[in-house]
This record gives C-alpha cells, structure tokens and sequence, in this order.
C-alpha cells in the first residue's frame, strides 16, 4: 500500500511540475514551437499575425489571432487556410518531452483555398520538410507522422474557395465542419453543412483510411446528404477528386425546396414528373461530370419506371442517354387546364379562341440526347394509351417523338411528333392510323362521341409561332381518312329524306373516306363521301382551324337510279364553331332528271316522289315546295341534334 502511495505522489507532483512549467510558458514561444513543429511535418510555414495566448480551458494548447497556413510551393501565393482566430489543442505528455502533437484544431471565420494540380494532388497533401524523419530511428517511421494528427477540426463560419485543375472555381460561404479523427490510420466522422443558398445542406457520415483519402487515395465512404426535406444515402468507394461507385438512394418529399436550396432557379414541375423523388440506382461518377445508373428505381409522385441511364453532366447542355420501362404512367396533370384559366378542351381552344399566352419552349435546350421509354399504358387529362413503345430524341433544342408504335384508341398510331425552338417554336407531325375506334377518339380528344366506326388514315402538318393561336393559325398539312361500316348518333340523314325509311335517329353508313389539305391555318375538303342503304352524302368547303370557324355544305342523295339521278338536298353549316348556322342552300337544289324517251319512268318517278313526300308532285314547283318543308321541318332538327344543339 506504500509503494502505491508513493507512485501516486510521484505522478500528483510529476503533473504539478508539468502545470507550473506551463504556466510560466509564454505563449508566442509556445506558438513558436507549435509552428515549428508543423513545419517540421507539413514542410509549410505558419503565421502568427495577432496575439497569442496560453489556454487552459477548454483546450490545453493556444488561441492565436490572425493566423496564416502557408500554400503548397506549385499552388501560388495566397495562403492554404487564413483564420481570424485559431486555437490549437496539445498533447500534454508530448509536450512535457520536447515534442508537440496538434490533438484539436479550432478555426473561427476562416477562409480555404483548396486547389488541385494536373496529376490530381490536392494543395492539402503535405510533404514534410527536410530532416523531419529524422527520429524515425528510435520511434518507427510511422511516429513523426502519428505526432501531427490531427484529432478533431472545427470550423465555423467559413468560406471556402476550390479550383480543380481545369475547371472553374467553386466558391462557398457560411461553412461549418467537424471533422473527428482520433487514429491516424484510421476513419474519420464527418459533420459538414453547406448553405449554396442560405438554407443548410447537411452532409454526415464516415471515411475509411481518411490519411489515404486526403492523399488522393480511394477510400470506402458511407454519407447521407439532408437538405430541404430531402435525404440522399451514398455507400461505396470514392476520393477527393469527387470519383464514386457505390449504391445511392435517395428521397424527396419537395423537389421545388430542394432545388432552391441547392441554388438553383426554381422549377414548376407538374404532378407525375417529380414533386416528390424516389431513387436508388446502382452509380458511377467520374471527375469529368459523366453518371452512370445501373439497375435504377425512379418514383416520380405516384409513377414509377425503371431501367438505365448515362448522364454527361459536365457538358451544356447535359447529354442523357437511356432505356426506361414502366407500368402505366399517369400524366393527367401535366396537360390538364389551370383552374381559372382561360379556354378549355383538349387543345386548349375556349370561346374567345385559341391562347396567346407565349409558350416557354426553353427547356428543350436543358439536354441533348435518346431516351426509350416501354409503358403499359399512358393517361393524360386528354387521351390514354394502351402498352406503347417510345423515343424520344433531343438535339440542340430539337425534340423527335417516335411512336413505335403507341397502342390508343382501340388501334395503333405510328410516326412522328416534332418540337423546333431553335429559332423560333415549331412544331410538326407525320402520323398513320390503323383500326381506330372514332367513338373512342373523338370522345377523348374533342369531347365528341356520336360517331361510331374503325378508321385508318394519315396525317402531316407543321405549325409555326410562339402562341397557340400563332401556330393553329399557320398550320399547313394534308391527311386522309377512311372508315368502314359505322354510324352517327342523334342524326338521321335517311328520314330527312324518306319520313318512313329513317333509323330511329341514327345514320347507319356502309363507309366514309375524305381526303383534306390544310393551308395557312384552313382546312379545305374536296370528297367527303358517306354511302348508305338508300342514299349517299357528299360533302365540301373549309374548316377554319386557327380562325374557329367552317363554311361546309353536306349534300345528301336519295331515289337515284338508272333513269334518275335522284334528288339533293344540300344544307349549309357556317359560321363559328360555337354557334354554327344550318340552313338548307336550295340554290344548289338538285332536282330530278328524268329521261324523256321513257314517259312511264316519268311518271313513276312523280308517284314515287308524291309518296315518300306526302303530297302530290305533278310540277316542278310541287317539288320545289315540298323539298323547302321537309328540309326545314327535317335537316335543322336532326343536324342540330348531330352537333349537341337543342
């Protein structure tokens, strides 16, 4: 029990010694030796601009104002580290030998300028000075460098200045670190937040073999990012060149936030493309800005895709390529019209015509590339398609979308959809059609669903302008359209002709082609032909696709036969789309030619007419009279009712 007294009072005065001896230790030659000794093992001079003073509490060690860490020699003059106070923590033991070991170093608004070199070296890698292993000899190599860890930094306030070799310089503000690192050799626990735009961005996690990482090495990391209600987990191998191959997942409930908390210009992204992130991929990045995701998970709201992806970030634009497959993605809002906006329909028309707001195609310049995307199925507040095969290819602010080919409306489409802003918007199309249930398409497109049949077609345009209305009305095209055995509901073109041969309101036809050309805005019609049991129609005029108009003649057929080219009646609808006039045009009244070799067909033909009229036909003014009535009394009610009227 004596010998243990007595090594303790050896140890209590031992330690008595040692606080006197450094109570009496001015603190500039306190600095002094520190500084040497950093030199000694960094091979860069410190300066010691301001005050130096011995501290106790809370750190055995100085606090010095005004403090300068010499650059690398290849780095230029500017100090590596300025602090307008700094305070460096000492091994007590160590320092009672003569040596000094830095155990903590704490930096008040300082300032660093980190840059790297053509082979990658950091101007953080030190080498020490000449003769600085010299007591390698009795200690092991491993001990001068072991003397100089640095245990724990603290950093507060701080700006940051960092220029990679051949790129530009990257500046930040309001810096804050600590960085804890007890074992030379081993890891070090990182606590950094960034704020690019005020708000924080948080960045914690572990560095194995961090003597390596800071020496250019690859080391294992493992960091999760927090910034705006957003997380992203990185897990792999990287170095200070900013190279990584790992798993990244990734979280965002705010995209918006995010991105303005990164810095970036605030972006309106609708519902379905990204509101809110999922991601985790399998990743690779490289110096030079190029990512590559493999095995990719990508939840953008309530949609979900997967596939792969290369990204060129360092290039503007950034170029992608990549294979995305998907379930059914909805896109309802990404077309759907804006509460209070004006106009309304599919195409965005309303009663006061077709939008000027200017239409912001900037985001076409953002990237260049291919992108392949294999759906199930697409909704959008328009249409919905069934499993359909897409590609989409960027260049210079030129976008083609290839169907290859889109299952929709019961058939399939084919061809191309392009979008031109390098100067000036543009936007054009090459479409073909097969199997296309009308009811269906008309239906989902324009809101019209009276007609019923299975069509197959073709249609070009190219439109023009920086507006909806500029486009709609600088449309040229041309196209086709065919339809087999069909119907229109709420029309009954028969009974307007033969009051007892009608189809309850139905017109029933064995098939319908029209061919059309579309210049300067106006479609223009030549050949409408609808065939039906008993009569035919044909039709001609114009349509007024960027005025919103149409003057269009239907010129039905009915008792036509080998002695008689039967009897038309044309009616005329003109006017706007949302109040169309219908009116018989009896100036083109085609009347009966009756052969005049054969008095009995004659004859015949009048006592047709007189029963599928009503009244006795023996004049031509008969005929005129009773055309006029049953067209009034017959046409308006049943286009009106053709086209939703009252």
């Amino acid at each position: 029990m004596r010998l243990i007294f007595r090594i303790l009072s050896a140890f209590l005065l031992t330690i008595a010694v040692a606080l006197v001896l450094l109570t009496f230790l001015p603190g500039q030659k306190l600095a002094e030796l520190a500084g040497q000794q950093i030199e000694k093992q960094t091979g860069r001079q410190v300066v010691f601009g301001g005050d130096v003073r011995f501290s106790f509490w809370p750190t055995l060690g100085i606090q010095a104002d005004n403090v300068a860490f010499a650059n690398a020699d290849w780095a230029g003059p500017e100090p590596m580290l300025t602090a307008g106070r700094l305070t460096i923590g000492v091994d007590a033991a160590r320092l009672i030998r003569g040596d000094v070991r830095v155990t903590e170093l704490t930096a008040i608004v300082p300032h660093l300028n980190l840059e790297t070199r053509a082979d990658g070296t950091g101007n953080w890698v030190f080498e020490p000075a000449e003769g600085a292993a010299g007591g390698a000899a009795a200690e092991g190599a491993g001990d001068a460098q072991a003397s100089f860890a640095i245990e724990a930094i603290s950093l507060s306030g701080a700006s940051l200045r960092y220029a990679p070799h051949g790129q530009e310089p990257v500046e930040m503000d309001q810096l804050d670190l600590n960085l804890l690192w007890p074992e030379p050799t081993g890891t070090a626990t990182v606590d950094l937040t960034l704020r690019p735009a005020g708000s924080p961005l948080r960045v914690q996690g572990e560095v194995g073999q961090f003597a390596r990482f800071l020496g250019g090495e690859v080391a294992s990391v493992g960091l999760t990012m927090t910034a705006a209600a957003s997380k992203l987990r990185l897990d792999g191998r990287a170095d200070l060149t900013g190279a990584f191959d790992g798993r990244v997942t990734g979280a965002s409930e705010d995209t918006r936030a995010l991105m303005t908390a990164l810095g970036q210009a605030p972006v309106e992204i609708p519902r379905g493309l990204g509101q809110a992130v999922q991601v985790a991929a399998d990743t690779t990045y490289t110096p030079d800005g190029k990512l590559a995701l493999r095995d990719l998970s990508l939840t953008l709201d309530h949609n979900s895709l997967g596939g792969e992806a290369d990204l060129t970030l360092g290039s503007a634009p950034i170029r992608v390529t990549a294979a995305l497959r998907a379930d059914v993605l909805d896109l309802s809002a990404l077309d759907a019209p804006q509460p209070g906006a004006a106009g309304g329909g599919a195409a965005g028309a309303g009663a006061q015509g077709w939008s000027s707001d200017p239409i912001d195609a900037s985001a076409l310049g953002l990237l260049d590339g291919q992108i392949g995307l294999d759906v199930q199925g697409l909704k959008t507040s328009a249409l919905t398609l069934g499993p359909s095969r897409l590609n989409l290819v960027i260049d210079r602010s030129r976008a083609v979308l290839s169907l290859l080919p889109v299952q929709a409306f019961g058939g399939s489409l084919q061809g191309e959809l392009i979008a031109n802003n390098r100067n000036g918007l543009s936007v054009a199309g090459r479409l073909s059609f097969a199997d296309v249930k009308m009811q269906e398409a008309l239906g989902q497109l324009a809101g019209y669903d009276k007609l019923t049949g299975e069509a197959l077609g073709t249609l070009e345009f190219l439109g023009v302008g920086n507006s909806m209305d500029q486009i709609m009305r600088s449309l040229d095209g041309k196209g086709t359209l065919e339809i087999g055995k069909g119907f229109f509901t709420g029309f009954d073109l028969q009974s307007i002709m033969d009051p007892d041969g009608g189809n309850g309101g139905t017109t029933v036809f064995d098939g319908l082609t029209a061919s059309f050309n579309i210049a300067d805005g106006t479609l223009t019609n030549q050949d409408f032909l609808a065939t039906l049991e008993a009569l035919k129609a044909e039709g001609e005029g114009r349509v007024g696709i960027g005025a919103q108009d149409l003057d269009y003649t239907f010129t039905p057929t009915a008792f036509a036969s080998e002695t008689s080219a039967g009897v038309s009646v044309p009616v005329r609808i003109s006017g706007s789309w949302f109040d169309p006039k219908i009116k018989p045009d009896l100036s083109k009244l085609v009347e009966p030619q009756l052969e005049d070799a054969e008095e009995k067909a004659k004859q015949a033909v009048k006592d047709k007419l007189s029963e599928e009229l009503g009244v006795p036909v023996e004049t031509e003014e008969d005929l005129n009279d009773a055309l006029k009535r049953r067209v009034e009394e017959e046409a308006r009610e049943q286009l009106l009712k053709f086209l939703g009227g009252n």
